[in-house]
C-alpha cells in the first residue's frame, strides 16, 4: 500500500483552520453583487452554467477520464484503499464502468442513487438533473469513510470505447463530460500502453477540454509491464498520438507509473515509478491546499463573464430603441441586428468602451439563439437596473470584480497585493449609469 503511507504524510501538514467563513464570504459576494445582474439578464441560459450554493461550498473535484480498461476504477480504488472490499469500484480487462462515479466522504460505506443526489440542493450535483432521467440512473454517488475524501471528491467515468456511438448511451455523453470537466480541479486522463490511439470520441474530448490545459495531467498507467527500451517507445507514441490533441506551447505533466496495489514487477524502473507516484500525490495535494483561491478565481472568472454578457445585452437593447421610429417594425429592426451585430458595432462598441478583451466575448451566434428563446424587450437597460437602497447592478459586479473577490484572495495570505486585479484588465472604472447614455 504504497500510497496510503505517502498519502497520509502529505495530508498531515494541510491546514484548513478559517475556511468556513471565507467561504460564507465569497457565498454572500455571490449573491449580494454577482447573481442579481446574472439573473437579470438571464445569464444560465447563455452558458448554461448555473453556480449553486453547493457548487461554491463543494470541494475539490479530481476527475478520471480515458479509454476503457486502463486503469482508471483500478487507480481509485488504490488511493483510496478499496481493494477487497464490497465498496470498491469493480474492474477488469473489459469495459466495466458504465456509470459516472461520485466518491465522497460519509461517516460509513454507502451507495447513493444519482435521482438522490440530484435532488438533494446541499449537493453540488442538483444541475444534472437537466440531463434526463436516463443519465440520472447511470450516475452513482459512494460514501466512503476516508481522510482524503474529507478534503477531495472523486469522480470516475466509463471508458471512451471508440465504436460506440454517443445515441447509444441513451443520454448526451460530452454534454455530462463538459459538465464535469467545468467543475474539476484536476483532470487525470489515463492511458496504458496498449490504448494510445486516439479516435474520435477521444478527439472530441479533447476539443471540451481546451481552455482546462493547466488542470489536465496525463496518466501512461501500467509502466511496470514494459521493459525500458519499450516504455520509451511507448512514451513517444503517446505524445505523437496526444500532439494534435493539446494545441500549447507546455505540454501537460505526464506521469508513468503502475497505480495498483501489487508491487512492480522486478527489472523495470520501480525507483522512477515511486517518484512519479510521490509527485501525482503532491499535485493532488496541492489542488487540496489551493481550493480556496481556486473558487475565489472560479467565482471572479464568472463574474467577469455575466458583466460582459449584461454590457452586451444592453448594447443590443440601446441600439434597438436607437433604430426604432414611430413607424418601425419592431422585430424586423431587431432581427437585422441580430442577424449581423458588427453592422451596428455592438462587439466593437465593447471593446471601446469597456476594455474588455476580445478573446472574453461570447460567440455571436450564441446570440441568435440567446434572443430567439428571450424578446429583446423582456430586459431593462443597465442604467435603469439602480435603486436608492440596493445601488447599481453593473455597479455592484463591478466592485465584486475589482474590490471584494482579489481582497478576499489577499486575505487568505498569498502576498499578492489584491488592487493588482483592477479596471485596466476590467475597464470597470466608468459609471455604469452614463456609459451608453446619448449626449
Amino acid at each position: 500500500m504504497r500510497a496510503l503511507v505517502l498519502l497520509g504524510c502529505l495530508l498531515a501538514s494541510l491546514l484548513f483552520s478559517g475556511q468556513a467563513a471565507v467561504l460564507q464570504r465569497l457565498r454572500k459576494i455571490y449573491h449580494s453583487s454577482i447573481k442579481p445582474l446574472e439573473q437579470s439578464y438571464k445569464y444560465n441560459e447563455l452558458r448554461q452554467h448555473e453556480i449553486t450554493d453547493g457548487e461554491i461550498t463543494s470541494k475539490p473535484m479530481v476527475l478520471f477520464l480515458g479509454p476503457w480498461s486502463v486503469g482508471k476504477s483500478t487507480m481509485i480504488n488504490y488511493l483510496l484503499g478499496l481493494e477487497n472490499t464490497r465498496y470498491q469500484l469493480y474492474t477488469g480487462a473489459e469495459p466495466t464502468t458504465s456509470e459516472f462515479t461520485v466518491l465522497m466522504h460519509g461517516p460509513k460505506l454507502k451507495t447513493i442513487e444519482g435521482i438522490v443526489m440530484a435532488a438533494d440542493s446541499a449537493r453540488s450535483f442538483s444541475p444534472l438533473e437537466k440531463f434526463g432521467q436516463n443519465f440520472l440512473e447511470k450516475l452513482i454517488g459512494i460514501e466512503v469513510p476516508h481522510k482524503l475524501l474529507e478534503r477531495v471528491t472523486f469522480v470516475d467515468t466509463p471508458g471512451i470505447i471508440e465504436n460506440r456511438k454517443q445515441q447509444e448511451r441513451g443520454y448526451p455523453f460530452n454534454d455530462v463530460c463538459q459538465w464535469f470537466i467545468d467543475r474539476a480541479d484536476l483532470i487525470f486522463v489515463v492511458f496504458d500502453p496498449t490504448k494510445l490511439d486516439v479516435g474520435l470520441e477521444l478527439e472530441m474530448l479533447f476539443r471540451q477540454l481546451k481552455g482546462r490545459e493547466s488542470q489536465i495531467r496525463i496518466i501512461l498507467n501500467k509502466a511496470d509491464n514494459l521493459a525500458t527500451q519499450m516504455l520509451m517507445r511507448v512514451y513517444g507514441a503517446l505524445f505523437w498520438s496526444l500532439a494534435p490533441l493539446i494545441n500549447v506551447t507546455e505540454p501537460p505533466r505526464v506521469y508513468v507509473s503502475s497505480f495498483w496495489p501489487q508491487e512492480y514487477k522486478p527489472d523495470t524502473h520501480q525507483e522512477l515509478f515511486l517518484q512519479e507516484e510521490i509527485s501525482l500525490l503532491e499535485d493532488l495535494n496541492q489542488v487540496i491546499e489551493n481550493r480556496l483561491e481556486n473558487k475565489i478565481a472560479f467565482i471572479r472568472q464568472h463574474a467577469i463573464r455575466v458583466r460582459i454578457h449584461a454590457l452586451l445585452v444592453d448594447r443590443y437593447l440601446q441600439t434597438y430603441k436607437d433604430k426604432m421610429t414611430f413607424f418601425s417594425d419592431g422585430e424586423l429592426v431587431f432581427k437585422d441586428i441580430v442577424e449581423d451585430p458588427d453592422k451596428f458595432y455592438i462587439f466593437k462598441t465593447i471593446l471601446a468602451k469597456t476594455n474588455v478583451s476580445k478573446f472574453d466575448l461570447p460567440n455571436r451566434e450564441a446570440y441568435k439563439d440567446f434572443f430567439g428563446i428571450n424578446p429583446i424587450s423582456s430586459f431593462k437597460l443597465l442604467s435603469q437596473q439602480c435603486s436608492y437602497m440596493g445601488g447599481c447592478f453593473l455597479e455592484k459586479i463591478e466592485r465584486a470584480i475589482t474590490q471584494e473577490l482579489p481582497g478576499l484572495l489577499g486575505s487568505l495570505g498569498l502576498g499578492k497585493n489584491p488592487g493588482a486585479l483592477n479596471c485596466d484588465k476590467t475597464g470597470c472604472s466608468e459609471t455604469p449609469k452614463n456609459r451608453y447614455r446619448k449626449h
